[in-house]
């Protein structure tokens, strides 16, 4: 992928959002959101973003504990932060490619088989449901709704994981995979992902997973509830509930939508569920989701740009003349395996 067309994507993105920025302005009133604005505690911002990095540093520590049980543990932690930082830079671009950045540049930078990294990717988003879901039970069992949906989100996470794990049924694919001509020549890339997926999808494996999901995301839930804080609503253990209930439902909304970084949909839901349970009107719900938002995703995008950069050029150094990396703002960023 060239610098040019990541610029691109990344510019599509940024368009999307501040359409939507401008939608909840308009939603609510220009005029009074600037009032709620005058009396919001933005002292608080540093312990939210604080709080904020607390979840991806955890997340970071999924990844890296991930590396470690598919055979990539001597991957040096600093590169591996890099690395995992780095796919923030793409969360918010079509295609949901940042999703797998991280395996790219891993096989670049340490030669592992996408097919052996890939697994990952998923197991982190499995887990992360799974983590979610549970911070959002609260108010499930509140509302009393939603529990279709958190069922069937946990039914097909449970199905994938007996799936994978049952092997008959994955020697029966990769069997059928080498008989295919079009995936004959693929099936020892099938039998890399399926045997590391087996790996990452074992029950120490997933409680670890999950156990660190529930605290990065929890801090997360947490970080708006601080905003909520600041907005002048009473601290309590009840708004705590309500506050990881509205961030988790809202986020695995958008998740499930092709929309990069569930644009629009995340903020509906957070504005919406804010003023529906919570009370607040349609300024204050507004002006709380647009701060979480800009302390969430576009801060991890803002952090994800700054590690790729370092990244591109620590591996520019390690292979002067190489043309798979380079500084930034010179020709291509990535090779066309991502396009």
């Amino acid at each position: 992928m060239s610098l040019d067309k990541l610029r691109g994507r990344l510019m599509i993105s940024l368009v999307l959002g501040l359409i939507v920025v401008v939608a909840l302005m308009a939603y609510g009133d220009f005029a009074e959101i600037g009032q709620v604005a005058a009396v919001f505690h933005w002292g608080l911002i540093p312990l939210i973003l604080g709080l904020t990095m607390v979840n991806y540093l955890l997340r970071f520590a999924k990844w890296h504990y991930y590396l470690g049980l598919i055979g990539a543990g001597d991957t040096p932690a600093k590169d591996s932060f890099l690395m995992f930082f780095s796919g923030l830079s793409m969360v918010v671009t079509p295609g949901k490619v940042g999703e797998w950045l991280k395996s790219f540049l891993l096989k670049e930078s340490r030669g592992v088989p996408l097919g052996r990294s890939a697994p990952i990717v998923i197991a982190e988003r499995l887990t992360d449901a799974v983590a979610m879901l549970a911070l959002a039970s609260g108010g499930l069992l509140m509302t009393q709704s939603g529990w279709q949906i958190a069922a069937a989100v946990l039914g097909l996470a449970a199905l994938m994981v007996a799936a994978v794990q049952y092997r008959p049924l994955t020697d029966f694919l990769l069997s059928v995979g080498e008989r295919l001509p079009l995936l004959s020549s693929k099936a020892h890339h099938m039998r890399d992902f399926l045997d590391c997926a087996q790996t990452l999808f074992c029950p120490r494996a997933l409680a670890v997973g999950i156990a660190l999901g529930l605290v990065s995301w929890g801090a997360e839930s947490v970080a708006f509830y601080v905003i909520l804080l600041g907005m002048g609503l009473e601290a309590n253990p009840l708004l705590l509930t309500q506050a990881a209930f509205i961030m988790n439902t809202s986020i695995l909304a958008g998740s499930l939508v092709m929309v990069p970084g569930g644009l629009g949909v995340a903020e509906g839901g957070i504005a919406g569920l804010s003023q529906l349970l919570l009370g607040m009107t349609a300024e204050r719900a507004v002006l709380s989701t647009l701060l979480i938002r800009f302390c969430t995703l576009w801060f991890s995008v803002v952090l994800g740009i700054g590690a790729l950069t370092l990244f591109s050029r620590r591996l520019s150094k390690k292979s002067a003349g190489a043309s798979t990396f380079i500084t930034a703002g010179e020709g291509d960023l990535l090779e066309p395996a991502l396009d």
